[in-house]
Formats: C-alpha cells, structure tokens, sequence
C-alpha cells in the first residue's frame, strides 16, 4: 500500500516557488522538477491557494508566488492544505459485532487515530518552509 505524498510534493512544490521569489513559477517548470505531469501540480497548488499559502494566476504571463515569507508558513499548515485524510484508514466493511475484537477495533483505532493526527500537527507545527529551504540548501 503506497503512501500519500501529497505533503512531501507540497513542500517541494513551495520550496521552490520561494526559490523564485522574484517572479511566478510555472506548474510545468515545477513539474519537471518533481518529475510528474503539471496537472498533478496544478491541482496540488488549487489546494495550497484555498489555503492562502500561494497566490495563483492564470495565462501566459500566470504562475504561482507564495502568499506569505517562507518562516510565517509553518509545516502544519501545509500538511492540513494537503492531507486528504488520516494517517491510515479503517477497514473498509463494518466489522463483526460478534466477535470481541469487531465490536471494539473501530473505537479504539479512532482514538488512536486522533491521537496521532494531533501528534502529527504538533511536530510539524515546529518548522517553517524556511527551516526546510536551509535544510535543503545545508543538508546535514
């Protein structure tokens, strides 16, 4: 089961719009360097616009900037424009009541799911685009 790389393409996606801060990135120059189609990353920015991470313009003389200074955009922020969904899913038919796990599992993987979405935002809380442009530009 493959996991959901929307988050890791987003921060890619806008750490290289910051790249460019001094003009608007096209979806296909970001495409190439992500090494998927421009739709995926046109569809990826519609997110991080509605977030009010990047501002978007269509036409020839379109492209994308970032609406904010990459230390004012937190890591959280990005990962809640993008994720679509928790961190894993449950099954997707209804357990048996019977059994003394079915009747439970629901419940208790809930929970935990919460838990961990909340631990998720929490540590991500912690870094800006601007420690991963750094990190990028000073790998340890």
């Amino acid at each position: 089961m493959a996991a959901n790389s929307q988050f890791s393409i987003a921060v890619h996606v806008l750490a290289m719009v910051a790249g460019k801060s001094d003009e608007r990135v096209k979806s296909e120059y970001l495409a190439k360097s992500v090494n998927t189609n421009p739709v995926v990353i046109r569809r990826l920015l519609c997110s991080l616009q509605e977030a009010k991470l990047v501002v978007s313009h269509v036409g020839a003389c379109g492209g994308t900037a970032l609406a904010r200074k990459p230390e004012e955009i937190k890591l959280s922020e990005v990962y809640k424009a993008v994720s679509r969904g928790e961190v894993f899913a449950l099954h997707p038919n209804k357990p048996n009541e019977d059994c003394p796990v079915g009747k439970n599992i629901e419940a208790i993987l809930c929970g935990l799911q919460k838990e961990i979405d909340k631990t998720i935002e929490c540590k991500l809380g912690e870094y800006t685009l601007r420690d991963v442009i750094e990190m990028v530009a000073h790998p340890a």
